[in-house]
């Protein structure tokens, strides 16, 4: 009896195992097996097989690290990809930029309008022929509103220059074009990437129909149910040959393009990352430059407060009454009585 030889090919990253059983009278059997979880042409680790894998990033909850398999939209009908969801995170951040501009520019409006009525109002005619040390403090007051609305109206003009408009153009029009190009390049990759894996079932439904017929025609040699010739199952066994090389190629450029495109998503994930880091940073500066500007206001506010205060402590109603008897009294020669 032959002897038989057992040869194993094993295929990329380990995904697929070829077990090959060649002897001189059965011919060839091959076996693919599977080793992996292919989700969305993606091949994952199944549960407690390989190694333990690492973060890229450990501790630093990075974008590399937690975007890589697919997710439901919330109507559950469509896949979304992790890249996607980082992409829409982009663009939330920039819309809720734009909105907080928004907001500032209410401000802004609302503190134009106080310092118009300010302003108006400290022109009022109410009161103004008070006298003495209180009529000095009520001019002063009248005098403060003006001055208040002066401070109220820099205040929003610098929220304009310094908060609002680096708001609105922090990322202006580029910056969506820019995440279209991210966009484009990663999902080329990953409509590849399905190409790949389809050309490997493919090659792996060809191989296994290829064993199946092999095996067939070596079964009916073996027991005289067939004319095939010894011819016949050499041609046999170099087709099934042919496609096991086949597959074997097919899963070498799979193997090639999802390393690719795992290289290009860390790549792109951490300048996202990057990006949105970028965000932050100039939203937390901007807005503190607005407590700023509002502690200012707060502070020449109080200045233009602080006259109407001495002036109000040094309000002598005394003094008054002596002024105004001055100016005003009609003789200090007091009556008596009648006297006949």
């Amino acid at each position: 009896m032959a002897s038989e030889r057992q040869i194993y090919y094993t295929l990329g990253h380990k995904g697929y195992h070829i077990l090959v059983l060649t002897s001189d009278l059965f011919g060839l059997i091959c076996m693919i097996q599977m080793r992996l979880s292919p989700i969305n042409c993606v091949t994952f680790p199944l549960p407690g097989e390989g190694p333990e894998q690492q973060l890229l990033k450990p501790n630093e909850w990075s974008y590399c690290d937690y975007f890589w398999a697919d997710r439901k939209d919330p109507q559950g009908t469509t896949h979304v990809t992790g890249f996607e969801v980082l992409l829409q995170k982009q663009l939330k951040g920039k819309q809720l930029q734009k909105e907080m501009a928004e907001f500032i520019h209410e401000r802004i409006k609302i503190e134009e309008e106080y310092a118009k009525n300010l302003s108006k109002l400290s022109l009022s005619p109410l009161a103004a022929q008070e006298e003495g040390t209180l009529g000095e403090a009520w001019t002063q007051l009248k005098k403060s509103l003006h001055d208040e609305a002066e401070v109220h109206l820099k205040f929003s003009n610098k929220l304009h220059t310094e908060v609002e408009k680096p708001l609105l153009t922090f990322r202006g029009d580029n910056f969506k074009k820019d995440l279209k190009k991210y966009d484009h390049h990663i999902a080329d990759l990953r409509k590849q990437l399905a190409s790949r894996f389809a050309s490997v079932e493919k090659a792996r439904k060809a191989l296994a129909d290829r064993q199946k017929d092999l095996e067939v025609k070596t079964q009916q040699l073996e027991i005289k149910l067939s004319n095939k010739t010894e011819e016949d199952i050499k041609k046999a066994r170099r087709k099934s040959t042919q496609a096991g090389d086949d597959l074997m190629r097919c899963l070498d450029l799979y193997n090639q393009t999802q390393s690719k495109w795992f290289e290009e998503m860390v790549t792109t994930s951490m300048e996202l990352e990057k990006l949105e880091v970028e965000r932050v940073e100039w939203i937390q500066q901007h807005l503190r430059q607005y407590t700023t500007l509002r502690h200012e206001t707060d502070m020449f506010n109080q200045s233009t407060v602080e006259p109407v205060d001495q002036l109000l402590q040094n309000m002598d109603p005394a003094k008054d009454r002596e002024l105004w008897v001055k100016e005003n009294k009609t003789g200090e020669v007091r009556p008596v009585d009648l006297d006949i």
